[in-house]
């Protein structure tokens, strides 16, 4: 006889990033002026800038097969693995003010930003 084994349902795992309302039509807007379809926004963070590292928005033709892919206000948002730790808890909000327009990126995990703000320093969020 074999044992019975009952499988719990498994919680929803929570979002890597999320979108603000403006961010999320802001993207949507993006995309249905681009010049070919696309799978969605794909999100990274990459080495660079005075304080270490910079975030990354660009096109995503295709999912990569490790991709992390987040789903949020109608968006398919694409992360790359190796910026997921970096990412964790993020909110993403689209801010328009006299001078510019731009994405704004609300982490928890960074510990530093340059004084022009284009690049940041973060602490993956398992190692804290």
């Amino acid at each position: 006889m074999e044992p019975q084994t009952t499988l719990r349902p498994r919680r929803p795992r929570p979002k890597v990033v999320t979108l603000t309302d403006r961010a999320a039509e802001r993207v949507k807007a993006i995309m249905a002026k681009a010049d070919k379809p696309y799978a969605g926004l794909r999100v990274g963070v990459k080495n660079g800038g005075c304080a270490g590292q910079e975030y990354q928005l660009e096109y995503a033709e295709a999912a990569n097969p490790l991709d992390e892919l987040v789903e949020d206000k109608g968006v398919a948002i694409l992360i790359d693995p190796k910026a997921v730790l970096f990412l964790i808890g993020t909110e993403i909000d689209y801010e328009t003010t006299k001078l510019a327009s731009k994405f704004v990126f609300r982490n928890p995990n960074e510990t530093d930003a340059c004084g022009c703000g284009e690049s940041v320093t973060i602490v993956p969020a398992e190692s804290r």
